[in-house]
């Protein structure tokens, strides 16, 4: 089949995920929606979940315009064409909205689907689990479905691997402004809630009388379905286009369009392969929903490697991209399953942060914080071996070793429509865990709902490990995208550490990750300081909350996160957008390469440190809850809830929040590589 053949039929298979998403959709919606009480409570999550992504949206249209129209101007007047500028403000245009619609379906089935998963729980964990992943699926196809139509859309309308860029950078400012806004509003009311109701007056942690239960909820949606979507969107397209790029580049003017279009035939296999992989997920009967999910991501990954296997062998590519595909699929599933390692709640590094939390809150800290940073090694060898691979192996066969590790990431990340359904999973059974105590079920439904939401934790740290390792191979593949178009301007990058503006450049950019953690972070106490003071007044103004007589004014705190959240992008987006500008066009391209340089490699470090410490604190104080080391009331779990409030903006702010940094600044580095470049030459 010609190229021609494959985009057609790439975007038959993006319809067709998106049609079962829809079907899905629809599916769920007619499920039991429980009581009238569980309604109410459900209700109250949906109308703050879609009010903070209502305005969300609309501080997106906003930057959206601004960055639109600086787009088709500069463009414009670089290139002499203002046609080609105004192409590259729509792709950018249509990257933003394609990924907000994606997150928009997956927001809104998760505010559907939680009061009929806790429902459902009743009957059983089977169907539990059964309404929670089919909603999650919601999710991970609608995102991948449209990401390919967007892509093939765009390619096929320009021909210009360039002009995907601006669809791929699109998507990343959504995503930079949707997972670390979501991110801070999560977190702000989860820590709020714990440290008010769970130390301070000691009540349950979905008590509804904790005026910050509601948006400690919402938070789930905002933060892990839409936050994380609009990141593995990001990082999904974004893999794509450097690749794209660096085939359009191939010396061989023959295989251009052939090895540009590559890409996104393995994105069509990943459609294939997760369409296909999502109705084998199946609970045993142990009874163990991770193993259900993790079954389903290892046999996806197989189908898709047998296609990929199938596709090089019969299609004349070189074989170099199938070593190079296989290399990053399997280390993409090593990477996720030594976060399960760190992170699951029956594994040992889980066990012993729990079994020293007796000792009190510091050791539970130091634990945690230190099997974090030993969680980093076998990551980073990972992503050191899938980057030699796939670079050699690709050499080797006589193909473009760069061209080899782009390649590895979108074969990591190509099953994403698998990964992203195991994700959205957890904030909607954490969700429905929460309304079945709020809305006074059985405590077997609670249970049951906890085994499901100990799953749902387990999930959204492999998936925060696969996207950061996926973010490694995609931001190495961006930097060569960005050294061609740099070559293509006319500068050929010069990296030597003799050169004082590189030094500078590295230590510009190993400074940047760490702050903006720090910004956000900042953002999430400030916030959460605010809202415990809320929290506080009502219980003192109204004592009739904590007696359960009078109901507590959840808006109020659903409105604190909202704008405290939004408030606090102004810094982390001027970081990610503005800064690496400032770099290129002050201090000059080499300057700028070695800022990204040094920004990819702390920024990889500190995303696996926080996501892997987050996860395994929060996970430490679930199993002290299930009963163990004196179980919930203890000194053990009072120590526990301290560590999972420190671990909180770790692994749901700061932590997956950097990958989308460091491919923003690389994809902003790369879309104006050709104008740096022009100023320095002139």
């Amino acid at each position: 089949m010609n190229e021609t053949t494959w985009l057609i039929i790439g975007i038959v298979c993006g319809l067709a995920s998106v049609g079962v998403a829809i079907w899905l959709y629809i599916w769920v919606n007619k499920q039991d929606p429980g009581t009238e009480k569980a309604q109410k409570v459900a209700e109250w999550i949906r109308q703050g979940a879609i009010s903070y992504l209502k305005k969300l949206y609309m501080a997106l249209i906003m930057v959206s315009i601004v960055l639109a129209l600086l787009i088709a101007i500069v463009f414009g007047i670089n290139n002499n064409d203002p046609g080609y500028g105004l192409k590259m403000a729509g792709a950018f245009i249509a990257g933003a909205v394609f990924s907000a619609i994606a997150g928009y379906m997956g927001m809104t089935i998760a505010v559907s689907a939680n009061v009929r998963s806790a429902t459902a729980a009743e009957k059983g964990l089977n169907p539990a689990f059964n309404i929670a992943f089919k909603a999650g699926s919601v999710m991970g196809l609608a995102m991948v479905g449209i990401a390919v139509i967007g892509m093939i859309i765009v390619y096929a309308l320009t021909r210009e691997p360039q002009i995907v860029l601006g669809f791929s950078f699109g998507a990343s400012t959504l995503a930079l402004l949707a997972k670390a806004g979501g991110g801070i509003y999560t977190k702000t009311a989860d820590i709020a809630a714990d440290l008010v109701g769970k130390v301070e007056v000691g009540i349950p942690e979905d008590d509804p009388r904790n005026p910050a239960v509601i948006a400690d909820n919402v938070g789930d949606n905002v933060g892990d379905v839409a936050g994380m979507g609009a990141d593995i969107f990001d990082s999904y397209v974004a893999s794509t286009v450097a690749v794209m790029l660096l085939g359009a580049s191939l010396p061989n003017a023959a295989e251009h369009v052939k090895y540009t279009v590559f890409p996104l035939i393995l994105c069509t296999l990943g459609i294939v392969a997760s369409l296909i992989g999502l109705q084998l997920v199946r609970v045993g009967e142990d009874g163990k929903p991770g193993r259900a999910l993790n079954n389903g991501t290892i046999i996806t990954c197989v189908i898709f490697g047998v296609m990929a296997t199938a596709l090089v062998l019969l299609g004349g590519y070189n074989i170099g991209v199938l070593w190079a595909t296989l290399a990053g699929l399997i280390t993409g599933v090593v990477i996720g399953f030594t976060s399960d390692f760190f992170t699951g709640d029956d594994r040992p590094p889980v066990v012993e942060t729990a079994k020293v939390s007796g000792s009190g809150a510091a050791i539970n800290i130091i634990t945690g914080f230190s099997y974090g940073l030993i969680s980093i090694v076998p990551s980073i060898i990972g992503i050191v071996i899938a980057t030699l691979v796939s670079y050699y192996l690709a050499e080797q066969a006589g193909m473009s070793g760069v061209y080899g590790v782009g390649i590895s990431a979108v074969g990591m990340l190509s099953v994403s429509g698998m990964i992203v359904s195991s994700d959205a999973y957890g904030p909607i059974v954490d969700n429905a865990r929460g309304i079945a105590e709020m809305a006074g079920m059985s405590q077997e439904v609670i249970d049951t709902a906890d085994v499901l939401d100990a799953a749902g934790n387990t999930a959204k740290a492999i998936t925060k490990g696969f996207a950061i390792s996926a973010a490694a191979l995609t931001v190495l593949a961006l930097f060569s995208a960005f050294a061609h178009e740099m070559a293509a301007g006319g500068v050929q990058l010069k990296l030597s550490l003799l050169d004082p503006l590189v030094i500078a450049g590295v230590f510009l950019g190993a400074t940047t990750p760490p702050l903006f953690s720090a910004l956000t972070m900042l953002s999430v106490t400030h916030n959460a300081f605010d809202m415990i003071e809320e929290i506080r007044r009502q219980f003192r103004e109204e004592p009739g909350i904590l007696a359960g007589t009078v109901e507590p004014d959840y808006e109020r705190c659903v409105s604190l996160a909202s704008q405290g959240a939004l408030t606090s992008l102004i810094l982390p987006a001027f970081l990610a957008v503005v800064l690496p500008l400032l770099i290129g066009f002050v201090m000059g391209p080499e300057a700028l390469g070695a800022f990204l340089g040094g920004a990819i490699f702390t920024g990889i470090i500190f995303a696996l440190l926080m996501a892997n410490a987050g996860g395994l604190w929060d996970n430490a104080k679930k199993y002290i809850e299930s009963g163990y080391f004196g179980g919930k009331g203890s000194e053990a779990h009072k120590a526990g809830v301290v560590g999972d409030t420190v671990g909180d903006p770790f692994k749901d702010t700061a932590g997956p929040s950097l990958n989308t940094l460091i491919t923003v600044m690389s994809l902003v580095s790369s879309l104006f590589a050709p104008i740096i470049a022009a100023f320095h030459i002139f």
